[in-house]
């Protein structure tokens, strides 16, 4: 079992120094085309994030036991060294891809990944908004195991791909130097990806690199302010609420539903999903679209999004 530290467990002080550091400066440079900060929803976040560190612990439990069958099966074996842990990382950084894809066009996972995007804020707290349910991603890293990478090793490579998306939730940084927004994600990106309007629904699943997006068609640049949250809002600050509220939707629309097909399409189809559309999400209530063509471009970035800095 290689020794690999958990990034994300170590990282929580700078997780928690930050984002006061972002609170102060929103309060006493506060900019007027930004979200901000708002107590009860960055409470929310918090406890969201808090939560899940419990609940992941026990979703490890069984997936720890298949990656380990699966490891011992494959004979296969990649060692655990300083050069080849960053094509592990790269291949974890591709198949994340995919699994966040995954989870915007396929609605039992949409309800494990919208509440990520149920707050109407976008600010380093907002990062902290982590899912109870996280047990729906662990098949997408199958590939890796049986390629013979060690779990731990992509256990490690996960928490480090969750360690750089924290800065990545912020309005305070603008648009990064050109080649750095070529190759990777970034703040301007992600605010794309968390925002609830037109061509945004639906784009920028990258975790590090955001060559992915530019590659499979999902990319799109921050042309107009975001529009954060869901494009029905849910509402509340019950993290219980704000944990299950999509599962509840799904048990009541698979109990309405009036046949086996149906039910079916209701939590295997995308969200939104309705007897009759042509394409997934067309009738989307609280989810997004699937993904479309991206904003046209309609002139340079906004001031806000131009000027960097806390």
């Amino acid at each position: 079992m290689p020794h690999l530290p958990n990034a994300v467990l170590w990282s929580i002080p700078a997780f928690v120094l930050l984002t006061v550091v972002e609170m102060v400066a929103c309060r006493l440079h506060p900019d007027e085309d930004a979200e901000g900060y708002a107590a009860k929803d960055a409470a929310t976040s918090v406890t969201m994030g808090l939560g899940s560190l419990f609940f992941d612990l026990v979703w490890k439990i069984p997936i720890v036991a298949v990656y380990a069958a699966v490891h011992e099966l494959t004979p296969l074996r990649v060692p655990v060294l300083w050069w080849t842990l960053p094509p592990m990382l790269l291949a974890q950084d591709f198949l994340y891809y995919w699994l966040h894809r995954g989870h915007h066009v396929i609605r039992i996972l949409w309800a494990c990944h919208v509440v990520h995007h149920s707050s109407r804020k976008f600010n380093l707290s907002t990062a902290l908004r982590q899912p109870w349910t996280s047990w729906t991603g662990w098949v997408f890293y199958l590939p890796l195991i049986a390629l013979g990478v060690h779990p731990a090793a992509v256990a490690f490579c996960s928490s480090a791909s969750l360690v750089y998306q924290f800065w990545i939730h912020t309005e305070r940084i603008g648009t990064l130097p050109r080649p750095v927004e070529l190759v990777f994600n970034t703040p301007s990106h992600h605010r794309v990806h968390h925002a609830s309007q037109g061509g945004y629904l639906d784009r920028n699943f990258a975790g590090i690199l955001i060559v992915w997006d530019r590659l499979f068609g999902s990319f799109a640049p921050e042309t107009e302010r975001p529009v954060y949250g869901l494009t029905k809002n849910i509402d509340t600050y019950n993290p219980l609420r704000v944990a299950t509220h999509e599962y509840a939707a799904i048990a009541r629309d698979v109990a309405a539903a009036e046949d086996w097909r149906e039910r079916a399409g209701r939590v295997f189809r995308g969200p939104g999903w309705t007897p009759g559309t042509a394409v997934p999400g067309t009738a989307a209530a609280d989810e997004p679209a699937p993904v479309s063509a991206p904003p046209a471009a309609a002139g340079p970035v906004p001031e806000r999004t131009r000027a960097a800095g806390a």
